[in-house]
């Protein structure tokens, strides 16, 4: 049974969103606009493989700093470029009145190769970049995480270790890639735990706007899909009313088991759309005027 409303005390929640370009401007603050009721704790913006979006992130950031009430946190990564020009990209967050900096590894660039290599004058690893930005100064930083094991990780214990360097560098939040076996993130929560990192691990959560596509992201970062799930979405494909609502009730399901094992912050995948993280929200007793006051 789910019932979120009557104890909504102590939950937050964040959003991530990627830039948006050309005919999509004008839904994307749409978008923007809509969440902003739910009083997120902040939202973050992508940040392009290679910095591939390095302009548009600036510049969303920018808006959303400037045109809202909203918190904004921009991703950086370090592939493909030196430290001196990543340290221009974080002065310009800065400037842009944002001093919450998402620090990425980051994947490199389509038919670049499918593992990463440092550039010769940047940052080796995410540590690293972490390390970098605090020296530059006062941000708070968050970091990646993966319940499932990072794909190019041999262990868990490796991804642990990485986890604690990053901690110890300056990151105090690690956001987790997203799963659909609760079981997977509480087991990492409990090995940070007993490693005594001193970092918060957030569940990043992934509404079902596209089985199909959801499968691809999967695949791509290592993230089991049950069986069972894939049975609740079967010939949905031209039914999108009756998808989004399967969606939605996998995804609130699965935030209120993770709410009953202790978890306050939930951060939301949201791909740009505003429609299912807002009706989650609404049942998590978020962006009502009660919780507004």
């Amino acid at each position: 049974m789910i019932a979120f409303a009557e104890d909504v005390s102590g939950i937050t929640v964040s959003f991530e969103f990627f830039p948006p370009k050309g005919d999509a401007d004008e839904s994307f603050w749409r978008t923007i606009a809509k969440l902003e009721t739910v009083h997120p704790s902040f939202v973050s913006v992508t940040y392009g493989a290679g910095g591939t979006t390095r302009d548009r992130t600036l510049a969303t950031v920018r808006r959303i700093a400037a045109e809202t009430a909203l918190k904004p946190a921009a991703h950086l990564t370090c592939v493909g470029a030196s430290k001196e020009e990543v340290n221009a990209v974080v002065s310009d967050f800065a400037a842009a009145g944002v001093r919450h900096i998402v620090a990425l590894r980051g994947d490199p660039p389509a038919g670049a190769g499918t593992r990463f290599v440092p550039h010769p004058q940047g940052y080796r690893n995410a540590a690293d970049l972490v390390r970098g930005i605090r020296a530059l100064g006062d941000f708070e930083i968050s970091v990646s995480a993966y319940p499932e094991r990072h794909p190019e990780s041999v262990s868990i214990e490796e991804d642990l270790a990485f986890m604690a360097d990053k901690a110890e560098h300056g990151a105090s939040r690690a956001i987790s890639q997203f799963f659909f076996h609760n079981a997977f993130f509480l087991r990492l929560r409990d090995r940070i735990a007993a490693r005594g990192i001193a970092i918060e691990l957030v569940p990043g959560i992934l509404p079902i706007t596209s089985f199909a596509r959801v499968s691809e992201f999967a695949a791509r970062c290592g993230a089991q899909v049950p069986p069972a799930l894939a049975r609740r979405f079967e010939g949905l494909d031209d039914d999108p009313a009756t998808r989004n609502l399967v969606a939605a009730m996998v995804a609130a399901e699965q935030v209120d088991a993770l709410r009953r094992e202790g978890v306050k912050h939930f951060h939301f995948y949201t791909l740009n759309r505003a429609d299912l993280v807002y009706a989650i929200c609404r049942v998590l007793g978020l962006g009502t005027v009660a919780q507004a006051a």
